[in-house]
């Protein structure tokens, strides 16, 4: 029979266990930090004009375009975008204005608050309210109550009611009205 004696010495093996997971830490490091610089040499520049892109605005992404545009205006002024949604006027826009608004579910009973872009058209009051329309226009600084981005309107046609008539909040860090109050 064979009797093997084997002493551990558990002071040498925590050292080798701890330097290993050192070196795993270290290269983890190293791969992720590569790894974003690398991703800053492929991103586009986003202040780049690129000429006739149109940027389409879905149901899914709406109001996060929309929170991004309104939060950094600068930075898409001069970009075409092309989206849907139904004329929403207010009692003191002008004959050339309406808002291409879509309802932004804010409540588990589907309670919706109105929300969009305030848009520029000669000739806009052809358009009655509640009409769902699609445009394509260009992103400009306007002025209504402060500043804020219009689009100037290129491109229009009355479409039929989408399927995905609702739009949701943004992501991230909505906070609801009725939290606030």
């Amino acid at each position: 029979m064979f009797v093997c004696n084997c002493k551990i010495n558990g002071k040498l093996l925590f050292k080798i266990v701890f330097v290993i997971l050192l070196l795993l830490i270290f290269a983890m490091t190293i791969v992720g930090i590569s790894k974003i610089f690398n991703r800053e040499k492929t991103v586009p520049n986003c202040n780049e004009k690129i000429p006739n892109q149109i940027n389409v605005i879905s149901s899914s992404n709406y109001t996060n375009v929309l929170k991004a545009v309104h939060s950094d205006l600068n930075t898409y002024v001069g970009k075409k975008i092309k989206f849907t949604g139904f004329v929403y006027r207010l009692y003191d826009f002008s004959d050339d204005e309406f808002v291409l608004a879509r309802q932004m579910i804010v409540s588990t009973d589907m309670q919706g608050v109105v929300v969009g872009f305030l848009c520029h058209l000669n000739g806009a009051n052809k358009y009655s309210d509640n009409t769902w329309i699609e445009i394509t226009g260009i992103i400009q600084k306007g002025n209504y109550h402060g500043e804020i981005p219009i689009i100037e309107i290129e491109e229009i046609k009355e479409v039929k009611i989408p399927s995905e008539e609702y739009v949701y909040p943004p992501d991230e860090s909505y906070v609801m009205t009725s939290e606030i109050l």
